[in-house]
């Protein structure tokens, strides 16, 4: 069943009710959403619109059906911006949407060439696979050591990456939500392979299981269970209803 929580969003469902007819079809049961926010906020540069948190809450609330939205988000400790985020989110916790978070790892790789041969993959091995990089030869490897020395040159000795997976948290919290909740319906918002496992689990125990992601975005672990079962929705088709308010005017506009 399908209320709309505002008036925008009944408004934008009389412009698209084959979306919300589609969605009513797929939202059968009890239904839980897990949402990994850390991997689905970088869809944005492929989108080139963003999604906007408390629209999407309001979104999925116009579905009767689902009983719990849970969001996964990283905070960075100390950097405003990511601190701005999580408050946002928190300040939407109800009862049927939960917030889970935990710091973002800061990992450091030096690039420091000053005691390395330049046909030396040393270095080379923290950024790009061994199976790649054992079929590079020696002029490829001295070019990308080169470019390494000009970044130490102009005073790049390091760089960091950041890290916050819950992919552990998310199936772990499926796997629950499937014994103890009575869900028949599991919507993931993610593409990561990892999820491969408690999908194929969830499947095999005849539970409903929709990935919502974008086109190109999907692993290949997860397009091999569509003959299982596995439904894919694009995102891209409710982006009216989700994204920032002056993308949509913009879009308006084009």
């Amino acid at each position: 069943m399908f209320t709309p929580k505002t008036d925008r969003i009944k408004e934008i469902a009389e412009k698209y009710p084959e979306i919300i007819e589609k969605l009513v079809g797929i939202f059968s049961g009890r239904v839980n959403v897990y949402i990994d926010y850390a991997n689905v906020r970088p869809w944005s540069e492929k989108l080139q619109w963003h999604i906007e948190p408390r629209r999407l809450k309001q979104f999925l609330q116009s579905f009767g059906n689902i009983s719990l939205v849970r969001f996964y988000q990283g905070e960075l400790v100390s950097d405003p911006r990511s601190h701005k985020e999580v408050k946002h989110l928190q300040s939407l916790e109800c009862k049927r949407f939960s917030l889970r978070t935990k710091p973002v790892k800061i990992m450091k790789f030096s690039i420091d060439m000053s005691s390395v041969d330049d046909q030396s993959p040393i270095l080379l091995r923290h950024f790009i696979r061994a199976s790649l990089l054992r079929k590079l030869d020696i002029e490829t490897i001295e070019f990308l050591n080169k470019k390494l020395r000009e970044m130490n040159k102009k005073g790049a000795f390091e760089i960091q990456d950041r890290k916050c997976n819950f992919d552990v948290e998310i199936g772990s919290d499926m796997r629950v939500d499937h014994l103890t909740d009575g869900v028949e319906t599991f919507v993931l918002w993610s593409g990561d392979s990892d999820f491969a496992d408690p999908i194929k689990s969830l499947l095999e125990n005849k539970k409903k299981v929709v990935l919502f992601a974008t086109a190109g975005r999907i692993s290949r672990e997860l397009n091999d269970l569509i003959p299982q079962g596995l439904i894919i929705f694009d995102i891209g088709d409710i982006q009216d209803f989700i994204c920032w308010l002056p993308e949509i005017e913009r879009k308006k506009t084009l």
